[in-house]
């Protein structure tokens, strides 16, 4: 009994080291590559991973720092951000005003595809229509009339008569 007391007092004291082992092992090392793409030097408003202003040379040593420290991605972020601002981080805010940012492209990406579905459509009816309208040949290179009867010499010879101005 006391065996048994003791062999679960041993695994309730260990089951926390090992979850934090488990969460710890999880979570991919940072490193400043990782993260110095999604991060603007606050000078020169470009990415971090670009820019050679003083100010970035800081940035990337306090990410350096951090990531010494044993800090996690969004940790990192998060002392940016309290140190540098909200302008910062390459990506807008997902609430309020700068899920517009988000939002804009999106709607926009989709009411071009239903503009260009919408007019594929109608070209491809117009295209039926026209072709049903009897806009044909009659077989002799003589085309005929939008009602599906054929040219009438009148019809044929002003036909000929305008089509002699181009040099086809």
């Amino acid at each position: 009994m006391r065996r048994l007391l003791a062999l679960l007092t041993l695994a309730v004291a260990l089951i926390p080291a090992a979850t934090a082992a488990t969460a710890a092992a999880a979570e991919p090392r940072v490193s400043l590559p990782d993260i110095e793409d999604e991060i603007m030097c606050v000078q020169c408003g470009t990415a971090l991973n670009v820019s050679q202003a003083p100010s970035a040379d800081r940035e990337r040593a306090f990410i350096r720092r951090r990531i010494a420290e044993g800090m996690t991605k969004d940790e990192i972020k998060a002392a940016l951000v309290a140190e540098y601002g909200r302008n910062v981080l390459g990506t807008p805010d997902s609430r309020g005003f700068d899920a517009a940012n988000w939002l804009v492209p999106a709607i926009l990406a989709l009411v071009a595809a239903g503009a260009v579905l919408t007019t594929a459509r109608r070209w491809k009816r117009a295209g039926a229509a026209r072709h049903a309208d009897g806009f044909t040949s009659d077989g002799d290179g003589a085309a005929g009339g939008k009602d599906g009867r054929p040219l009438t010499p009148e019809e044929a010879r002003r036909l000929e008569r305008d089509m002699a101005g181009y040099d086809l």
